[in-house]
């Protein structure tokens, strides 16, 4: 019988999830499996890998064969790494304190480069948030600016006609003047 380790779908429409799970090649995607070794969640970023590590590591270890997607998903993880120092401790290559020194020492530098990722991500997304709200103000301040000048421009415009009333009864003045002269 040979034994896969695949994804099964799981979710609605367009917003899938997968369970990982160990099953018989022969059986459906969705059908019958022997073992759910966890979640697979591609809709977030990055994407969400929960999954039992020493379950995983233990049926890579007895031969079940995973599929690419879910052998990218392990080597992300470690998994496959682990595999590789646990082969050379089986063969006497190494010793179990240098694996296990070596796999932990891989593990937290590929933790830590996770979490700057999802930390850059959060800090890009408000960066732009920043920069998208900073070009919102300027268009608003140059409205207001757009609106000012306006109303300055017909309290302007509308100033004037008093001006040029008081200078034509001016003229006029002097000229009931004149007639009241002669």
């Amino acid at each position: 019988m040979a034994v896969k380790i695949r994804l099964a779908r799981r979710g609605r429409k367009k917003a899938a999830t997968y369970d990982i799970v160990v099953a018989d090649s022969r059986s459906p995607r969705d059908g019958r499996f022997i073992e759910k070794l966890g979640t697979y969640n591609p809709q977030t970023n990055p994407a969400t890998i929960n999954y039992d590590a020493d379950r995983a590591f233990y049926w890579m270890m007895t031969g079940a064969q995973p599929t690419d997607t879910v052998r990218a998903m392990l080597s992300y993880r470690g998994i496959l790494y682990r595999r590789h120092l646990q082969l050379g401790v089986d063969k006497g290559a190494i010793t179990q304190e240098v694996a296990d020194q070596r796999f932990s020492a891989w593990k937290e530098e590929k933790d830590a480069k996770i979490e700057g990722k999802r930390t850059g991500l959060v800090d890009a997304k408000a960066d732009a948030r920043k920069a998208a709200l900073a070009a919102e103000t300027k268009v608003k301040e140059a409205r207001a600016e757009s609106i000012r000048q306006r109303e300055a421009a017909a309290l302007a415009a509308a100033t004037p006609a008093p001006a040029a009333e008081e200078a034509a009864t001016e003229e006029a003045a002097p000229a009931t003047e004149e007639a009241a002269a002669e």
